[in-house]
């Protein structure tokens, strides 16, 4: 199921990447349904051009380049890895790069959705 969009900026973004990149727009719907799935109580909002996700804290962001799509988590460095997908080496950020709809099951994006946002709700230390 697709989220229903609340805020135009959302909106704005789908609606240029829908027209200018098709295929690209259907794997962050996909994305977006995953962040949605994860947590009902999701929201969403235009930064960095992308749509960043939180419920409260923000947990995830999907991003569309103009060959893939990267799913970014701001403590991705804490996450665990089991299936070896997630790439970057900085400090704390990690992403997904994900070039059609079968790289969102392949790389077990929603493992590693619901996993940031369990990392994002809890208390800092």
């Amino acid at each position: 199921m697709t989220p229903r969009i609340d805020d135009d900026k959302v909106q704005g973004l789908l609606q240029d990447l829908r027209i200018t990149h098709p295929d690209l727009h259907a794997i962050v719907q996909a994305v977006r349904a995953l962040a949605h799935d994860a947590t009902p109580q999701c929201t969403e909002r235009v930064m960095y051009g992308g749509i960043l996700f939180a419920a409260p804290a923000q947990y995830c962001g999907v991003f569309a380049y103009s060959a893939h799509v990267s799913v970014e988590f701001g403590k991705g460095a804490e996450l665990d890895d089991p299936h070896g997908v997630l790439e970057g080496n900085g400090k704390f950020r990690r992403h997904i790069k994900l070039s059609t709809l079968d790289d969102i099951a392949s790389k077990h994006l929603k493992h590693y959705i619901a996993q940031a946002h369990r990392l994002a709700a809890e208390p800092s230390q």
